[in-house]
Formats: structure tokens, C-alpha cells, sequence
């Protein structure tokens, strides 16, 4: 059943939010997305939490839509909640992150007035000192050939999920987030598979995120999924020249990183998927990407 947008503010635009038992950060970013102007629709997806979750969710209630999963689905859970609206734009928060007043409404204007835009690329600032997130800093000097002029912002092939609005009808055609990759590097991919279609992806640096990172986070276990989930990337949708140096470094880094030796390891098991599921993008897509790729890689 969708989630109805009457009787709310901006009937556009939508927040889905995934979190797993981290009550006490959920409980901030519902009080600041709360206060919003644009009164958008909250939408909390659980992934299998064990804590307070649902009592601090309760307390919202019934402005804020939740949905209990029975296990923990990562970043596909953002699907979930997708599905359940009826908005034509979708933000993205995490558990400890939201949107300051008026950029959800910036965004939804972008994608009214463009209807090739897909997604746009918040501007993220990271923590009480409010610091520059370093992928938002790579967007906007983002090397990515700009094929539409016309268009707001960078023209970029890559987002911070906690920093992103998407077009519902986009987002879903694209597959939405893939349920192997878990959180931590899952945003490439999809942002792959909108290019593909024809969708543009740009960063708007007046449309802005907060990020305060939980403490709770395990740095060690982020790394590790970064990695993998490149290399997946990279073997999903990249030519294999490209596939195969990627693997190479990532091996070279295993001497001295503990964390790629245990990527590789995940990368290995899955790669038969991969295989099954790969298909490469078009040459014009791949060149736009290797501008992207690090100097090494290339």
C-alpha cells in the first residue's frame, strides 16, 4: 500500500530513511526532518533492528510512515520504502543524516523543470564542524563531459546516497539499489545503471545534506565493503580490460591492506553472479567513467 501525501506539505517529494538499531541518531534526524518547510513524507525502513528503533519511530507517529523488515537488507531497504510512495521525487537520508530547510524544494524544482534529470547530487557537509564531504568536493570539479548545458549544476556519474533526490520512475526502472551490496559503495552502480538509460545525473551545490556520522560505524568493515563492491561494479558493468586491472591493484593493495585481502575474498565468491549478471555499458558511457578512474587504474 503507497504511502498517501494528503494533508502533508510538499507533495513531491517523499524521505525514505533506512536505519538498523540506531535509535538515538534516528530519533535526531527525525526531529530535524520534522521541522522541515517542506513537510515531506518520512518514510523509515528497519532493517532488522534489536533496539528502541520502533518506540523512537512511534513517537512520530503519524507523521512518519515505518516498515519493519524481518532481516537485514542493506542498502535495498531503501527499495522497500520506494515502493510504499506515490511521490515523483525520492530523498535519501541516513539514520544520522538529514536535509537542511528549502533544499528538498530546490531539488524538486531541478527535476520539475528538467524532465531528462534523474537524480540530483546534494551538496554534504560532514559533522558539527560542518566540513566539506570529500565525494561532494570531487563533484564539483567533476571531470564528466556535460552533454545538456541547459541542465543545473555538475554533471556527475556518482552520489552520496545520504546526499541524493531521485525520480521515482528513474530510480525504479534502474533496479534501484542492489540487494548484494549491502551499505558502503553501493551508490556507483545505480548511478552506472541511470546513465545507461539516458538519465542525467547532476550536483547542485545549493541543495544541501548534513551527515553527522554515527559512532557506532566499523571503519574496518566499511573498507572492506568499499572494495568489494568496486570490484563487483567494475566486473558488472565495465569492459574487462578495465575489470581486470581494477582486480590487479586491488591485489597489489592486499599485501598491506587487510582490508582488500578480505574484499577480494567476498569479490571472489560473488564473481560467478557477477558473470551471470554482466553487461557492459556503452563505449561513450565507459569513456565518461574513465575519467573517473584513479590514475593508476587506467
Amino acid at each position: 500500500m503507497m504511502l498517501e501525501t494528503q494533508d502533508l506539505g510538499d507533495p513531491r517529494v517523499s524521505v525514505v530513511i533506512v536505519t538498523r538499531n540506531r535509535a538515538d541518531a534516528l530519533a535526531r534526524t527525525l526531529a530535524e526532518l520534522r521541522v522541515l518547510p517542506e513537510r515531506p513524507a518520512i518514510i523509515v525502513v528497519d532493517n532488522g533492528s534489536c533496539d528502541a528503533t520502533p518506540e523512537v519511530t512511534a513517537l512520530h507517529s503519524p507523521h512518519v510512515r515505518y516498515l519493519a523488515l524481518p532481516r537485514n537488507t542493506g542498502a535495498a531497504a531503501r527499495n522497500v520504502g520506494v515502493a510504499s510512495v506515490s511521490t515523483p521525487y525520492v530523498a535519501f537520508s541516513d539514520d544520522d543524516s538529514w536535509w537542511i530547510p528549502g533544499s528538498l524544494a530546490r531539488a524538486a524544482q531541478h527535476l520539475d523543470r528538467h524532465p531528462r534529470l534523474g537524480l540530483v547530487a546534494a551538496r554534504v557537509h560532514v559533522g558539527p564542524e560542518r566540513a566539506l564531504d570529500p565525494v561532494s568536493a570531487a563533484m564539483g570539479h567533476s571531470p564528466v563531459s556535460p552533454d545538456d548545458p541547459s541542465l543545473p549544476g555538475m554533471p556527475v556519474l556518482g552520489f552520496v546516497a545520504c546526499g541524493a533526490v531521485v525520480r521515482r520512475g528513474a530510480y525504479c526502472a534502474a533496479g534501484g539499489f542492489h540487494p548484494r551490496f549491502g551499505v558502503g559503495g553501493e551508490e556507483q552502480l545505480l548511478a552506472i545503471d541511470l546513465a545507461e538509460r539516458g538519465w542525467a545525473l547532476r550536483y547542485c551545490e545549493e541543495v544541501i545534506a548534513i551527515h553527522q556520522p554515527s559512532p557506532q560505524r566499523n571503519i574496518a568493515a566499511r573498507e572492506r565493503r568499499l572494495i568489494c563492491n568496486r570490484l563487483w561494479t567494475t566486473w558488472l558493468r565495465r569492459p574487462t580490460r578495465v575489470a581486470l586491472r581494477a582486480t590487479i591493484h586491488a591485489m597489489l593493495d592486499a599485501f598491506s591492506n587487510r582490508a582488500a585481502r578480505e574484499a577480494i575474498g567476498d569479490a571472489v565468491i560473488g564473481l560467478p553472479w557477477a558473470l551471470r549478471e554482466r553487461r557492459v555499458v556503452h563505449p561513450q558511457l565507459d569513456l565518461q567513467l574513465r575519467l573517473l578512474d584513479s590514475p593508476r587504474s587506467r
